[in-house]
C-alpha cells in the first residue's frame, strides 16, 4: 500500500468517524462511496471492507460518550444488534448474488430516499 493510499484511508476513516459520532452514520453513507470513488474499490469490495472497518470498533468511544450522558438505551441496542447481525448476514448473502451495477443502483436509490425524507422532514416545520 502506497503512502498516498494510506493517507487517503486515514482521511476516510477520520471523516467517517466524525460523521458517525455526530450523526450516527458512516459505513454505508460515507465509507462505501469514498472507497468506490476515491480509492477505486469495486462495489462489493467497498461494502465488505466497510463491514470489516466497522466490526471491531463499532463506534465504541462514541457510544461511551453518549452513554456517559445518559443517551444510550442498552436493552434496545442489544435487541437491534441481534436483529442487525441476522439482517447483515441476509443482506450480505443477497448482495453477493447481485451484479455490482445493480447493487450500486439499489444503494443510490436507498441513499436518495433517506436523504429526501430527511430534507422533507427538516423543511416541513419551517413552512
Amino acid at each position: 500500500m502506497t503512502a498516498s493510499l494510506i493517507t487517503l484511508m486515514l482521511l476516510i476513516g477520520l471523516f467517517s468517524g466524525v460523521a458517525s459520532g455526530m450523526f450516527g452514520i458512516g459505513g454505508g453513507v460515507i465509507i462505501v462511496p469514498a472507497l468506490i470513488y476515491l480509492a477505486k474499490f469495486s462495489q462489493h469490495a467497498a461494502i465488505g471492507t466497510s463491514l470489516a472497518i466497522l466490526l471491531p470498533p463499532v463506534g465504541l468511544l462514541a457510544v461511551l460518550e453518549y452513554y456517559r450522558h445518559g443517551n444510550v438505551d442498552l436493552k434496545a441496542a442489544l435487541i437491534v444488534a441481534i436483529a442487525f447481525m441476522a439482517g447483515g448476514w441476509i443482506g450480505a448473502h443477497l448482495a453477493n448474488h447481485l451484479s455490482g451495477h445493480l447493487l450500486k443502483l439499489l444503494f443510490g436509490i436507498f441513499v436518495l430516499g433517506v436523504g429526501g425524507y430527511l430534507v422533507f422532514d427538516a423543511v416541513k416545520p419551517m413552512t
